[in-house]
């Protein structure tokens, strides 16, 4: 073809790229590989293969590990971990070389990752290896400054990371960057799929001069995640599908490994009348088709606004018929291939479920490989199968919307809430609808915008925790000191029954501002150490704690009220405990039969002035991502929290987690000290005149192990604590995973936490992305 043909016909390549260099390395490396095992590769064992999903063919060689593998790099973490942790400028030095390498080697890294993956070149050229670099040359700073910025942190030793398919070095990069950065070592299993890569990035670790045993490499299917998660760890990162990470969670209950969990999605891209329609049609081809649309955080669920639809999805389909699907080594090619025949037969069978109406890219698909073609299903409901599950192909569903407050409706039904999409040229409206998604990410008039500065990550069934940023190094650190275990406490009991004072006192609930009886209609009594009786506590059951949820519910609009407002309330709340002081220090006296109730009492006032000086005070930040733009990280409530308090302190265990819980704008479900609750329900005569509105702090009273893990199941909490003397962290965190909420357990130890612990606890990064300029 002619210069003068190309400019007349306006074909597109094909433009091929080499994939000569990946494969002589590939043959270079003999075809077949073992383990990466403290700084060397192991002999390969039983293997399996590792083929191109864009035609077919086997491009190495890959070992299954077995336990022993497992058990042996775990050892070899564990052995150079505290060495490894001791410097911090060595450490920024290290991450700075393999950032250099993986420049050096980008063209290698980028035709490897297509040919193992299926993705475009031009996407794994560009996007994936420069932010994979970035990463590590970001986290390198971090290790630098760690000892000045981050003095009570320390690491929390070997980590256990298992990265997806879909992004194989890119993943591996978010999961290893940060935890070398902040003196961890770790063990990386990669996906079974898409090895190669990881196996490259060791020998990068050898060039760079890693020490020996701090990064590791086990291979194989998912037996070995479930080996590594079992393994002697401290802490497991996962990213992946919501059922294995639930899975992860039930294996890890009670075991104190660190757990953080990046999930699946079914991300809203928003589209309101004023869109730039041409705009918002070019980012929804990089929100959903990007990568085949395996993406976790892809647009898969066009939300647009009725008036302009029908003109919407013409352009969207005139847009979509011209993708280029093809060879993923050809520069012009759009679409590349499935990572996988059985990932193509899941893509496959859910579109032919549907009952929407289906347009499909025009075109023959490939003779070889594992193809599917751009689609656009539309008329679905937001009960529809698709428009809830995660399809993680190429695939649009799509309904409509008609106000703004609707379109937040339609978006937050779903389980997920990983990323969303807001296209408008309002920036009003955009900045009004933003903190309404619940979603751990909001681009507004843009897609799929990731630094290594903003942190990333979900809520709901899209998991906990957040990569990148100031904020993923709470993943892989722990405040200093190793806290002191705890012992059980029992009640007073006696046979004694003579009561202080005479008068018959039983305290009820405390439920939605309003005193209330127990469900189940039993109290049991409590006595002092000589075994007077101090009165009766209720003793509340699983419908009393749904009753709890509904008030907090209720009262969600204290999450949207002004820092100032929070702190005033917790201030009052302070004068008003402190004009009572004396009472409620005999009151504990008597419950604990020590004489130190006085000072609980001023301890309490304390905590609740440092949480109203926090109130307004935990600054959002704007993170300095290479682009025109900023992205804002924005300190969001959790929402709902359940908390076991601790029962060896009758006050501070409910004052000292609820006053940082609801200065950050969380409502509370506190269930008081199971031996001495009486301080608790004294306390609620306090919320009754400092204007706290009802259904912000609700108080139970009853047993902690009885309630815990209907707290932890219970669908309208989004975090549960528990500083109970009762170890309960196993049932908790088991519990917990059938709704994947926050998990904040004591495994048997106190702990005098850090404000900065307290504050990440009681917070929720969303990272919300604002392009400027024309």
């Amino acid at each position: 073809m002619s210069v003068k043909d190309i400019f007349e016909t306006m074909e597109y390549g094909p433009a091929p790229e080499s994939a000569a260099p990946a494969l002589e390395w590939l043959v270079d490396m003999g075809d077949r590989f073992g383990c990466f095992i403290d700084g060397k590769f192991t002999d390969p064992g039983e293997t399996f293969e590792a083929k191109d999903p864009a035609t077919g063919n086997v491009l190495a060689h890959v070992t299954q590990a077995t336990e022993a593998d497992v058990d042996t790099a775990v050892a070899a973490a564990r052995k150079a971990q505290a060495k490894w942790a001791k410097d911090g400028h060595k450490r920024a030095r290290a991450l700075y070389a393999i950032a250099r390498l993986l420049q050096k080697h980008a063209r290698l890294f980028a035709v490897l990752e297509t040919l193992d993956n299926g993705k475009p070149i031009r996407e794994s050229r560009d996007i994936d290896i420069p932010l994979a670099a970035r990463h590590f040359y970001y986290h390198a700073g971090m290790a630098e400054l760690m000892d000045e910025e981050l003095p009570d942190a320390e690491p929390i030793g070997v980590c256990g990371q298992i990265v997806p398919w879909n992004f194989p070095l890119l993943m591996l990069a978010w999961k290893i960057a940060p935890a070398l950065a902040m003196g961890n070592t770790v063990v990386l299993k990669p996906a079974e799929y898409t090895s190669l890569t990881a196996l490259l990035f060791a020998d990068i670790c050898r060039q760079a001069g890693l020490p020996k045993g701090v990064v590791n490499i086990v291979t194989g299917d998912g037996a070995v995640g479930e080996m590594l998660v079992t393994s002697d760890v401290d802490k497991i990162a996962f990213t992946g599908s919501t059922a294995v990470g639930r899975r992860i969670r039930e294996a890890t209950a009670g075991s104190g490994k660190a757990l953080t969990l990046e999930l699946g999605g079914k991300s809203p891209y928003i589209v309101f009348e004023d869109a730039d329609i041409d705009s918002a049609v070019e980012g929804l081809v990089d929100a959903i088709w990007f990568n085949q649309g395996e993406v976790c955080c892809a647009g898969s669920r066009l939300l647009v606004q009725e008036g302009i639809a029908p003109r919407f999805y013409d352009k969207l389909r005139a847009r979509m018929d011209k993708l280029r699907l093809g060879n993923p080594l050809d520069k012009a090619i759009d679409v590349g291939a499935v990572v996988d025949p059985v990932q193509l037969q899941a893509i496959t069978d859910m579109v032919d479920g549907s009952n929407g109406d289906i347009h499909r890219a025009p075109g023959p698909l490939p003779d070889t490989g594992c193809y599917y073609p751009p689609t656009l299903i539309t008329g679905l409901s937001p009960a529809d199968r698709l428009m809830q599950e995660e399809i993680f192909g190429p695939v649009l569903v799509s309904t409509t919307f008609r106000t703004p407050s609707e379109a937040v409706e339609l978006a937050n039904n779903t389980r997920y809430g990983l990323a969303a999409s807001v296209w408008t040229e309002n920036i009003n409206l955009a900045l009004d609808v933003a903190p309404k998604l619940a979603a751990g990410v909001v681009w507004i008039n843009a897609t799929n915008l990731f630094d290594a500065a903003a942190g990333f990550g979900g809520v709901r069934e899209s998991g906990f925790g957040r990569e990148g940023g100031w904020e993923g190094l709470m993943a892989y650190t722990r405040p200093k000191g190793a806290g002191k275990e705890i012992t059980p406490i029992a009640p007073y009991s006696t046979d004694d029954g003579n009561p202080i004072p005479p008068l018959d006192r039983t305290a009820k609930l405390y439920i939605g501002g309003k005193q209330a009886r127990p469900d189940g209609g039993y109290s049991r009594p409590v006595y002092t150490r000589g075994g007077k009786l101090l009165g009766h506590a209720s003793l509340a059951n699983r419908k009393d704690l749904r009753n709890a949820v509904e008030a907090m519910t209720a009262a969600r609009s204290w999450s949207q009220t002004t820092g100032h407002l929070r702190a005033q309330i917790l201030y009052y709340i302070a004068e008003n405990l402190s004009a009572r002081e004396d009472e409620f220090a005999t009151r504990i006296n008597h419950l604990t039969g020590g004489r130190s109730g006085d000072k609980e009492v001023a301890q309490a006032v304390r905590a609740l002035f440092k949480w109203a000086a926090w109130a307004d005070k935990h600054d959002h930040r704007a993170k300095p991502v290479p682009m025109r733009g900023t992205a804002l990280a924005m300190n969001e409530p959790v929402g709902n929290i359940g908390i076991l308090c601790d029962d060896a302190r009758p006050l501070m265990g409910l004052i000292e987690p609820m006053a940082p819980a609801i200065a950050m704008g969380n409502r509370v479900t506190a269930v008081a000290s199971s031996p001495y609750p009486l301080a608790a329900t004294d306390f609620y005569q306090v919320l009754d005149t400092s204007d706290v509105p009802g259904g912000v702090v609700n108080i139970l009273t009853g047993d902690h192990a009885e309630l815990a893990p209907h707290l932890a199941a219970h669908a309208g909490l989004d975090a549960v604590w528990s500083f109970s003397a009762t170890d309960l962290s196993q049932e908790i965190e088991h519990a917990s995973a059938a709704t994947l909420k926050r998990t904040w357990v004591n495994n048997g130890r106190s702990h005098d936490w850090p404000a900065a612990t307290w504050l990440a606890q009681s917070t929720e990064v969303k990272t919300v992305w604002i392009p400027y300029g024309e």
